[in-house]
């Protein structure tokens, strides 16, 4: 696989060690058990995935590829490159200003740009009329286009979609931007539709088999449809295909249970010409940061750690996992946790920070799980790791114990 070159502050003394004995072992990613660090009176339960994935390693190359080409000129992003606030700032700070915040209200008039400016397109890509707009401009939007290859890969299958007829059915957020880039695609060449979840896959199987009225499908997904849809037309032969960050296997739910609905309506000797298989537009990294995190659950942990910003979709997803089980704590750095042991979580259900305690007073030893989402570099979450062992006042030498996890891993 390609190695990227980003700054050298992304990359980590202990996480890129642990990493690189892991894929060394197992090079085919068939194990997903965490890796196990001990440093006495705190233990570390490390998901086998997680982290920079492809598409953001690339975004990011490009992302400070455009900073050094351009000394001179204006740089822009059109939104923020990743879902995260320490990338996000740090290409701030070197100068490029964001155009739209991440829900495409506008920050900078379009009319601030010129033919001379540079224009960065984020790893969640843009829609077509933000090309558009770009072009007119006379602005290159192919030369720092860091658009993930694996969203990319999702339009290309829209697109085979539509053109066989297929009503595009996109698993997602609605206001999320890749969602609104891939309905975008979507929409040049089929009708299409977002839905969020299994609920809202039960509703529409609802309107499938004419159990609700036309009048309720517009009432219900109103402003999630193309133009002109017509819930008994275009709902005859369906595709679906997701925004990369959902859960994988929320989708794989969502499509199984709409393949049931047609069998019902059409027999399983028709299926094909109504439902396509679209399993492998789902994104590998997704799949194995989420395969990592069933992998964790296995443990006997006392709590869980989860980085990276709080609006990042896929990292929202590994806690949605991991506080079925464990005390599971949301945070975007080490600067969320102060020297008394407090720590600032965020709490994706209410979307406020809540102060809580982060160990027990009773506990001598505390069992970690440490994973981040996909947009989060490993420097911070050496630094978090840092931090709990300094609040713990862990005597245990940090190079010795990665030393020894390179020699058995399996300890």
């Amino acid at each position: 696989m390609k190695q990227f070159e980003i700054p050298a502050f992304y990359r980590s003394p202990i996480i890129s060690k642990v990493k690189a004995k892991r894929k060394l072992d197992d090079p085919r990613k068939k194990d997903f058990t965490p890796s196990f660090l001990d440093f006495g009176n705190v233990k570390f339960y490390i998901a086998r995935h997680f982290g920079f994935c492809y598409g953001v390693e690339n975004a990011i190359e490009i992302a400070y590829r455009a900073i050094i080409e351009n000394p001179n000129k204006k740089i822009f992003l059109l939104s923020e490159m990743i879902h995260n606030p320490d990338v996000n700032a740090d290409l701030t700070a070197n100068g490029i200003r964001f155009i739209q915040d991440t829900d495409g209200s506008q920050l900078i008039n379009w009319s601030e740009l010129s033919e001379n400016d540079i224009a960065i397109i984020p790893a969640f890509g843009t829609t077509v009329e933000i090309e558009g707009i770009l072009k007119n401009i006379g602005i290159n939007i192919e030369k720092y286009n860091t658009t993930c290859p694996f969203v990319e890969k999702v339009w290309n299958r829209s697109e085979k979609l539509g053109s066989d007829a297929h009503t595009i059915i996109i698993h997602g957020k609605y206001n999320h931007e890749e969602t609104r880039a891939t309905f975008s695609r979507s929409i040049q060449n089929a009708p299409a539709l977002i839905i969020k979840d299994i609920e809202e896959a039960k509703f529409l199987g609802a309107v499938i088999q004419g159990k609700v009225s036309t009048q309720n499908f517009y009432d219900y997904f109103d402003g999630k449809h193309s133009e002109g849809f017509d819930p008994e037309k275009h709902l005859l032969k369906i595709g679906v295909v997701n925004q990369t960050t959902m859960l994988a296997s929320d989708t794989q739910e969502i499509t199984e249970f709409l393949r049931e609905v047609m069998i019902d309506n059409y027999g399983s000797e028709n299926i094909k010409n109504h439902i396509a298989d679209t399993r492998d537009t789902l994104c590998y990294a997704t799949n194995d940061n989420q395969s990592a995190t069933h992998g964790l659950m296995e443990t006997d942990a006392d709590l869980a750690i989860v980085i990276g910003g709080h609006n990042s979709s896929n990292t929202t997803h590994l806690v949605e996992l991991l506080e079925q089980k464990f005390k599971t704590f949301f945070i975007r750095s080490a600067n969320d946790i102060n020297e008394k042991g407090h720590i600032q979580d965020f709490n994706i259900h209410t979307k406020q920070i809540e102060d809580k305690l982060l160990f027990s007073d009773d506990k001598k030893s505390e069992k970690i799980i440490i994973t981040s989402g996909a947009s989060c570099p490993d420097s911070i979450t050496d630094g978090i790791i840092q931090k709990i062992l300094e609040l713990k006042n862990s005597s245990t030498d940090i190079q010795k114990v990665i030393d020894e996890f390179v020699i058995n891993p399996h300890q």
